[in-house]
Formats: structure tokens, sequence, C-alpha cells
């Protein structure tokens, strides 16, 4: 494993600019400005409970949706965690975690399998529909969690089990996803190369 797990990615579009980068070694210390309050709050919360050291500053096309800045992100912070894992020597591979907030319950799965698969479900009927503070739609949770499987290169398995305030369940998912690609991404001591039988992951 190398010494150095960290990654700064910088990418330009029409609808978005976004500067990131990720110290997957860190201790939860973020600097986040992506123009979209709850996002702000989500990838605080992220980088706090994953212990990645997270700086995002990001703009895009917000007057007409937050959608495309809040995927863009999602994207360019897969390919950092790719790019940071390196050839993912010495790591545990697997993490899982069951994380509450109040009425709410989620549990996520990770896998640094190489393999870009996601599996989410539970949420309750109507929540892809609303607002929450008001500018960010619960559907774009999921697309979030897309955008960083694919491009990270994650099997990830996220599961709403209970909750009723959409503020609540969102937060859940992202903690215990965070808390997942924390174990996962961990140098554990007992793991000798590439923790894989293919030997490549």
């Amino acid at each position: 494993m190398t010494s150095q797990r960290t990654a700064h990615l910088q990418r330009e579009t029409s609808e978005s600019t976004i500067d990131l980068s990720v110290n997957l070694d860190g201790s939860g210390v973020s600097d986040i400005e992506t123009s979209v309050p709850f996002y702000d709050h989500m990838l605080t919360a992220f980088s706090k409970h994953s212990l990645i050291d997270l700086t995002v500053h990001a703009r895009g096309d917000t007057e007409i949706d937050v959608h495309h800045t809040v995927e863009d992100i999602g994207i360019v912070l897969g390919q950092a965690i790719k790019q940071a894992l390196g050839d993912k020597s010495g790591i545990a591979r697997f993490g899982d975690a069951l994380v509450p907030l109040d009425e709410a319950l989620v549990q996520a799965v990770v896998d640094i399998s190489g393999r870009p698969f996601l599996v989410h479900g539970g949420e309750p009927a109507g929540f892809e529909f609303h607002l929450i503070g008001g500018h960010f739609t619960g559907s774009m949770v999921r697309h979030v969690f897309e955008a960083i499987t694919f491009h990270a290169g994650l099997t990830v398995h996220i599961t709403v089990l209970g909750g009723r305030d959409p503020h609540h369940i969102a937060e859940a998912e992202f903690k215990a996803f965070a808390r997942a690609l924390r174990q996962a991404i961990a140098p554990d001591a007992r793991v000798s190369g590439i923790p894989s039988t293919k030997g490549a992951l």
C-alpha cells in the first residue's frame, strides 16, 4: 500500500466546475462549498464519518436545477476515491454499517470490488419528490450514490430499513455509506497484497 492515499481532481463542463481533493487516511476534516446547502451538509457528514479528509469547491447551473452540480460532484468524488486507493493492496476491502438517526435506520454494505454495482432500496413512497431544505430533491440521494459507485468501482448495497423524515433518511444513508466505506478502505495488517483470489480488484 502506498503511503499517500490522496487525490486532487478538477472537472469543468458547461454545467459545473469542480475542484475536489481527498485524503483517505485523514481524520474527517472537510471544506465543502457546493452552492447547494443540503449537499454541503451531507458531504460534511460523509467526511466526518468516513474519516476521509474532503475538500470540494464547486459551482454550477443551480439556477436551472441542483441536479447537474450534485451529480457531477458525485462523479468526481468517485474518481478521486478510485485514484487514491491505488492498487488496493492491503485494504480490508469489505465494510458494513447500520446507522440510526432518530426514527430512520439505514444499512450500507461496501465492497471495493472494481465492479460497479449499486443496490438501493427501502426509501418510503414519495421520498424522491420531497424537496429537502426546499431545494434538494430526494431523488438526488440515489443519483449521488450511483455516481460515486460507478466511478469508484464499488459494489454498494444501501437499504433504508425505516424512517419518516426525509432529512433523517437521507442523512442516515450518507452516514451509513461513510461508515461502511471507512471499514472497506482501512488498511488491514493481516492482508498481504491484493485481497482477492484473482490477484486484482
